[in-house]
C-alpha cells in the first residue's frame, strides 16, 4: 500500500471527524475536532499497532517460549526476504491471526491459540505467509490506522446524542440522529474497501512464500468453519478492528454480516486451489495437507 493512500485515507478520516466535529458545535466544534484529528494521525502512526496488540490481549513469544511457531514465522520471513518481525500468541480459542506494524522493519505477527492448536505446522505457515505478504505489500499500516479510526469516529459519533449536536445545525435533531448512523457506517465501508481488496492478493503473495497454496487453502476452510463456530468477545466488542484478521472474526450480532469485511470464502479457496493447478481437489479437513505437484517438490517446509 503506497504512502499516497494512505494520506487518502487519513485524510478521509479527518474529513470524517470535522464534520462530526461541525454537527456537534459548529465552527468551534470543527477546530475542535480539527486538531484532535491531528493527534490522531500522529498516535495512530506511531502507537496503533501496539493498542491492537494490547487490546487482544497479544503476549510476546521468541524462539524459546514458542519455538515451533517461531521457527515457522522465521523460515518464511526469510523466504519472503523480510526483517524477522515480532511474534505474538493471543489467548483465543477462535482460530484466527493478524498482522500489524508502521512498516516491514517494525512488524508484527499474531496467532490466536485456538489457531496452533487446530492447524498443521503446514496450514499454520499458509496462514502466516499470508500475513507476511501483508507485511511486504505495507499493508499493515493502513490497515491498522483504519482500525484505530474507525473505533474512534464510532465512539465520537455517540457523544453526538449526548452533547445535543449544534443548534445552528440546519437539520437539527435529525441531524444529530443521521451523524450517529452514518459516520460508524462510513468507517465501515472504508473498512471493507481496504480489506476486501488486499485479502485476495495477500492470499497470492502468502500461496507463493510458503510454496504450496493448498496449504493456506486447507487453513482457510478450518479457520472460517472455526470462526463461524467460536466466539471472539474481544473482538465483537472492537468491531473496528474485524477487517485486520485473516478471516472475520464476528458472527454473533446482526450487525456482523451486514458489512462483511472479508471477501467470500469459497472465492478466496477456489482461486488458491487454482493457483496450485489442483481444481478438482477440495481442500483437506483432516491433519494431512496436500502439496501442489509443481511446487511441493522444491521445499520440504519454510521452517526447514
Amino acid at each position: 500500500m503506497s504512502y499516497a493512500r494512505t494520506a487518502l485515507l487519513l485524510a478521509g478520516m479527518t474529513g470524517l471527524f470535522l464534520v462530526i466535529g461541525y454537527m456537534m458545535g459548529g465552527e468551534a466544534g470543527m477546530m475542535i475536532a480539527f486538531i484532535i484529528a491531528l493527534g490522531m494521525n500522529a498516535f495512530s502512526y506511531w502507537n496503533s499497532d501496539k493498542m491492537v496488540l494490547r487490546m487482544h490481549g497479544a503476549r510476546e513469544v521468541d524462539a524459546r517460549t514458542a519455538p515451533e511457531f517461531y521457527k515457522i514465522v522465521q523460515g518464511l520471513a526469510r523466504r519472503a526476504d523480510l526483517p524477522m518481525p515480532k511474534v505474538y500468541v493471543m489467548e483465543n480459542a477462535q482460530p484466527n491471526a493478524f498482522a500489524t506494524g508502521r512498516n516491514p522493519d517494525n512488524a508484527a505477527v499474531a496467532a490466536t491459540t485456538g489457531l496452533l492448536q487446530s492447524l498443521s505446522p503446514e496450514e499454520i505457515a499458509g496462514v502466516m505467509a499470508h500475513e507476511l505478504a501483508h507485511v511486504k505489500n505495507r499493508d499493515i499500516l493502513i490497515m491498522t490506522i483504519t482500525a484505530t479510526f474507525a473505533g474512534a469516529i464510532s465512539m465520537i459519533a455517540n457523544f453526538a446524542m449526548f452533547f445535543g449536536g449544534n443548534r445552528n445545525n440546519p437539520l437539527g435533531m435529525v441531524g444529530t440522529i443521521l451523524l450517529m448512523i452514518l459516520a460508524p457506517l462510513a468507517a465501515m465501508v472504508v473498512q471493507m474497501l481496504i480489506s476486501r481488496t488486499r485479502e485476495y492478493e495477500a492470499d497470492r503473495i502468502g500461496a507463493e512464500i510458503c510454496g504450496n497454496p493448498l496449504w493456506l487453502a486447507s487453513a482457510l476452510n478450518k479457520l472460517d468453519k472455526g470462526a463461524s463456530l467460536i466466539d471472539n468477545e474481544v473482538a465483537e466488542n472492537n468491531p473496528a478492528t474485524a477487517h485486520m484478521f485473516i478471516v472475520n472474526p464476528l458472527h454473533t450480532r446482526k450487525m456482523d454480516s451486514l458489512f462483511s469485511t472479508h471477501p467470500n470464502m469459497d472465492n478466496r479457496i477456489q482461486l488458491l486451489k487454482e493457483m496450485a493447478g489442483s481444481t478438482d481437489q477440495p481442500p483437506t479437513r483432516s491433519g494431512s495437507v496436500p502439496r501442489s505437484p509443481r511446487k511441493s517438490t522444491r521445499m520440504k517446509g519454510p521452517w526447514g
